[in-house]
């Protein structure tokens, strides 16, 4: 193994995003096979041997029927690998394969990893969102102790973040329209066609059916709020229910996967270092809000990085909700222009434990198209938490 060293990232690919439902381009996919398919195409790019990897890490967040089992391990089979390779499956919830990139680049810096791959991936047709908690309930009498109203869900956590922020339904649908018409402008650059690998089982998914070239705040304004019922607006009547589905990330099916070395393995095997990993944090923040743990994730990782917003080229900052980013940017004194330049997940769509390597991929991407130095990601997740990391474009 490599003493300390540098932690870069090689490359970075994913499938097409498809529609988290029946008929969409990718729900016949087993997960499995999803994940396979980077797996397999991310060595085959740089022209390594399975046995060239020390450990595959992936994110899932759905971690029962066709994702059960410890899928990395399984997606590391079915991608033809030597059996000697291992594989492990992470949940930090959304920021599930953001957290893989930070355990192998955590363990590449310290000498324990010479390359990884890592990823996620999420079939929300064949798993849906909530399967996980079939049967049983994470509120346990000691949880309710300490919140004894309950906790809520994420759609709720959005609505608490419009309203504590003031923003109205206007400001959530423009957001949500400009998303769709940078991701729409950005596949029609081919901005993501060096990224985005076909699907062997699914050969006319081709592109990410979620964008909608021809959204504008106007057509989303008549979408009903997709969170409202009788209870909750009776335990918030200050809400305004202004998150719709119009205004959120949609459920989606979809994989990624990256390869990450340290800086000598990747010189001695001729791989050119794209980006190396600057910092990291991770954060966990109110689970009631739940969303806003990207804003102290930013100011902690800021602080260690020793930059400031100005210094940062790009930001991509999850659109699990419209209501999220605007916050972050808000509270951050951020750039418009330079958060989720290529549109994001209200677009682009949010296949759960994929979100996290798709969102890196998108982020070198940009900063290779323009230039730019440094790129920070960052993601809120389920429970209160968030990650954030930065790279430095080499």
């Amino acid at each position: 193994m490599s003493k300390r060293s540098e932690a870069v990232l090689v490359d970075v690919v994913r499938t097409p995003v498809g529609r988290g439902k029946p008929g969409g381009a990718l729900s016949e996919v087993h997960p499995v096979d999803l994940a396979a398919g980077v797996l397999k195409v991310i060595l085959e790019r740089n022209g390594l041997e399975s046995r060239q990897i020390d450990d595959v890490l992936l994110g899932c967040v759905s971690q029962v029927g066709d994702q059960s089992m410890n899928i990395a391990r399984q997606a590391v089979l079915a991608a033809g690998f030597d059996e000697s390779i291992p594989g492990a499956t992470i949940d930090r919830q959304c920021g599930s394969s953001q957290q893989a990139v930070h355990i192998a680049a955590q363990g590449i810096m310290a000498g324990a990893y010479d390359a990884v791959l890592v990823g996620g991936v999420e079939s929300m047709s064949r798993v849906p969102l909530g399967s996980s908690a079939a049967g049983g309930s994470p509120m346990s009498p000691r949880l309710r102790a300490r919140y004894p109203e309950g906790l809520v869900n994420q759609g709720v956590s959005a609505e608490l973040i419009a309203h504590r922020w003031g923003f109205d339904r206007d400001r959530l649908d423009a957001f949500a329209a400009e998303s769709h018409r940078r991701a729409a402008q950005a596949w029609a650059d081919g901005f993501f066609d060096s990224t985005v690998v076909a699907v062997d089982e699914a050969p006319d998914a081709r592109a990410d059916e979620t964008v909608r070239p021809g959204t504008t705040a106007e057509k989303l304004a008549g979408l009903q709020p997709a969170f409202r019922t009788d209870a909750l607006a009776a335990r918030f009547p200050e809400l305004g229910w202004s998150i719709t589905p119009g205004n959120s990330s949609p459920l989606t099916d979809g994989a990624s996967a990256a390869l990450l070395m340290s800086a000598e393995r990747a010189e001695a095997l001729g791989l050119r270092a794209r980006a190396r990993f600057h910092a990291f944090s991770v954060v966990g923040d109110d689970p009631m809000m739940m969303l806003t743990g990207p804003i102290p994730a930013t100011r902690r990782i800021l602080e260690r990085a020793g930059l400031t917003m100005a210094d940062l080229d790009a930001y991509e900052v999850n659109e699990a909700f419209a209501s999220v980013p605007l916050a972050w940017t808000a509270e951050l004194g951020a750039d418009a222009a330079k958060l989720n330049p290529r549109g994001g997940a209200i677009a682009l769509g949010h296949a759960l434990g994929s979100s996290g390597t798709r969102l890196l991929g998108t982020l070198v991407d940009h900063l290779e198209a323009t230039g730019g130095r440094y790129g920070l990601q960052t993601m809120c997740e389920g429970g209160g938490m968030a990650n954030a990391t930065i790279i430095e474009r080499l």
